[in-house]
């Protein structure tokens, strides 16, 4: 029997996301990736005695703008607490925390799966620094500790338990990642831990509306991984409710090797964790006015521009979610419409030669050398019938990579590229296909009419891709009546 027919799994996620500040989120000490070992530290950071946190008022931004963009209740009297948990790479020994008071509540986020259109309600995001980095691998018989990473400004975003299968959990990552990125609050990197997710996960007989014992899987650095991770730990459950054995509350690790998950601890309460408002920061109040400042900054987000694209534009639902997948290149499409009301051709040229060139140099839009106003130029001169799309897609477009400066036209002509239309230029040319086909235009005349094509593209092999398509076909159909 197949268990997912007999169970129901019900999946909560906590999403730690770094936020894009310069310094860290009580001092001044830099946040940068990648520095050598213990170089971004100060007193604070070390929690030297009679060191004072002081509050990153751009963490805050950040976090309210997040909760906007997730449609919360922003909490406008906030406190931080200290949370007392032991981490070997926490100097303080506490974690300073907001989980008491979350800047943000309530919210969702809206994703779409095989299954549908769904909202992933929120319970909160909340504020907190980020703890060091133990390294094991450096000393033989001691672990060291790099405290770079210590003090780092985090929101947690944690889910409703409204999550029921690993593809939904996909989805719901991939789409804060998004988000994140759009609004320019995280840069999404899960490989360098800039993203990371623990995963909630508890089976229930189906109908059931009791939540099962939960297992915890903590810092999954990958969606792929939330997802194998998910799957892994589902049917475990499921065969250990089978078998009858007691699930117990746990903390559990995921080996991305083999796909499998271990204990590392039992999972503790909230009440273990001793909250109390921190004595050494002062209470914070938002007013609506910074609120407000805050809403009017946040860009247009990626279902606002589907739904722009697709109704005003007549997009095809897929060009929009392509286009829209990251803000940059939603951004770079815009900039080309601005200057040609052509979409869909705008579209095709987002979709085909930009996007190969960009997958193929693997490298971000920002550093594309063709202008959006380029791109314009190129469709227009397609439109117009000045050039064709197949010798403006391969030849005009390399071209405009070389001379990133000169216009599309002005390319076009300088290098013998303007489409033949005149009948005098194709006359002749389609005369001598004729004469040199002549066994095939008999054929044509007694009823193979698809050779039209084969005589269509001799010319255009004769013209090297000038000739005018249409005006091709309508001298070779006046001459093979």
């Amino acid at each position: 029997m197949d268990l997912s027919e007999k169970y129901e799994v019900v999946i909560g996620l906590e999403v730690h996301a770094q936020l894009l500040t310069s310094s860290k989120l009580f001092c001044g000490d830099s946040i940068a990736f990648g520095a050598p070992p213990n170089t971004h530290v100060s007193p604070i950071t070390l929690a030297h005695p009679g060191s004072l946190p002081k509050m990153n008022e751009k963490a805050i931004e950040y976090a309210v703008k997040l909760g906007l963009a997730c449609h919360c209740d922003i909490e406008q009297k906030n406190y931080f607490a200290r949370k007392n948990y032991f981490y070997p790479d926490l100097p303080k020994g506490y974690q300073i925390s907001q989980h008491t008071t979350p800047i943000c509540k309530n919210g969702f986020i809206t994703v779409k799966t095989s299954s549908g259109t769904k909202n992933i309600r929120l319970n909160r995001i909340h504020m907190e620094e980020d703890a060091g980095k133990s390294l094991h691998d450096v000393d033989a018989y001691n672990t060291a500790v790099d405290y770079n990473r210590a003090g780092t400004p985090l929101v947690e975003i944690v889910t409703e338990p409204d999550i029921r299968s690993s593809e939904e959990a996909f989805a719901y990552i991939t789409e804060l990642r998004k988000l994140v990125r759009y609004l320019e609050v995280c840069d999404g990197n899960m490989e360098e831990g800039s993203l990371r997710c623990d995963a909630n996960i508890s089976v229930r007989l189906k109908g059931a509306e009791k939540l099962g014992t939960k297992v915890e899987v903590k810092n999954l650095n990958s969606i792929r991984n939330v997802k194998k991770a998910i799957d892994f730990e589902a049917e475990r459950l499921m065969n250990l409710l089978e078998k009858g054995a007691t699930i117990r509350q746990q903390t559990r690790s995921f080996d991305a090797g083999s796909g499998t998950t271990f204990a590392i601890r039992d999972k503790e309460d909230a009440e273990d964790y001793r909250y109390f408002p921190d004595p050494d920061l002062p209470p914070f109040d938002l007013k609506d006015a910074y609120i407000a400042a805050i809403r009017s900054r946040i860009p247009a987000l990626p279902a606002e521009r589907i739904q722009r694209y697709t109704l005003e534009y007549q997009l095809p639902e897929y060009d929009a979610q392509v286009i829209t997948e990251e803000r940059e290149v939603a951004d770079y499409f815009e900039a080309i419409i601005q200057q040609c009301s052509n979409y869909k051709a705008a579209a095709n040229w987002m979709l085909g030669p930009v996007k190969n060139w960009l997958n193929e140099h693997n490298t971000p839009i920002s550093c594309f050398p063709i202008k959006p106003d380029q791109i314009a130029g190129l469709v227009d001169v397609v439109g117009s019938g000045k050039v064709s799309f197949s010798i403006a897609s391969t030849k005009l477009f390399q071209l405009l990579l070389q001379h990133p400066d000169e216009t599309p036209l002005a390319l076009a002509e300088k290098n013998n590229l303007i489409q033949q239309s005149a009948t005098a230029d194709l006359e002749p040319v389609v005369n001598a296909v004729l004469e040199r086909l002549a066994d095939k235009v008999i054929a044509y005349k007694k009823g193979k009419k698809g050779l039209l094509a084969l005589f269509v593209g001799e010319v255009m092999k004769q013209t090297k891709g000038k000739a005018d398509p249409k005006k091709t076909n309508e001298l070779l159909l006046e001459k093979l009546k």
